[in-house]
């Protein structure tokens, strides 16, 4: 008898909700997205780090581009999206993260910065402009051009990752 009431209650409470024109949005990858933007643009990220590596631009630009193609229903377009990014790549650098009591460097760690310029034309209190870091690690027995190939798409996963989460999400 409970669960008929519940069902009941629940569908009832479904069509109140569908009558009063209500919208819920569920979405696996957390965004939420307005019912009003259709698309979305990534400009391209130079990298005007003192550092450079010279696939990064390209990988993180494609990386934007390719979270919000999979886990937005928003349209991708050249420029002007209803969503926009654009930014630069403003530091790449490796430094020590890990040393032995005896002082020996065992760790070094390499640090990625974008600085972002959102631009949310449906809601303009949504937009930001900032800074977004992430790093991975790799033993100082291997040289920078050799670790950099295996951690750049990981950290430029996560950069993506963090750039969705602050565009596409309430939370």
């Amino acid at each position: 008898m409970m669960d008929k009431l519940k069902i009941l209650f629940g569908g009832l409470l479904a069509l109140v909700l569908a009558a009063c024109g209500y919208q819920v949005k569920y979405s696996l990858s957390g965004a939420s997205i307005p019912p009003d933007a259709k698309t979305f643009s990534v400009a391209y990220f130079p990298n005007n780090a003192p550092l450079v590596a010279p696939t990064l631009s390209a990988t993180l630009t494609d990386a934007l581009q390719d979270i919000f193609t999979r886990q937005t229903r928003l349209v991708q377009v050249q420029e002007g999206g209803d969503f926009a990014f654009e930014g630069e790549i403003t530091n790449y650098t490796s430094t020590t993260a890990m040393v032995t009591s005896s002082d020996v460097a065992t760790q070094n760690r390499l640090t990625i910065t974008v600085q972002v310029r959102f631009t949310n034309v449906v809601d303009e209190k949504a937009s930001f402009n900032r800074s977004f870091s992430a790093y991975g690690d790799y033993d100082t027995n291997t040289a920078l051009q050799e670790a950099q190939d295996a951690l750049i798409p990981e950290i430029v996963d996560q950069l993506a990752q963090d750039i969705f989460q602050a565009a596409a999400s309430n939370w």
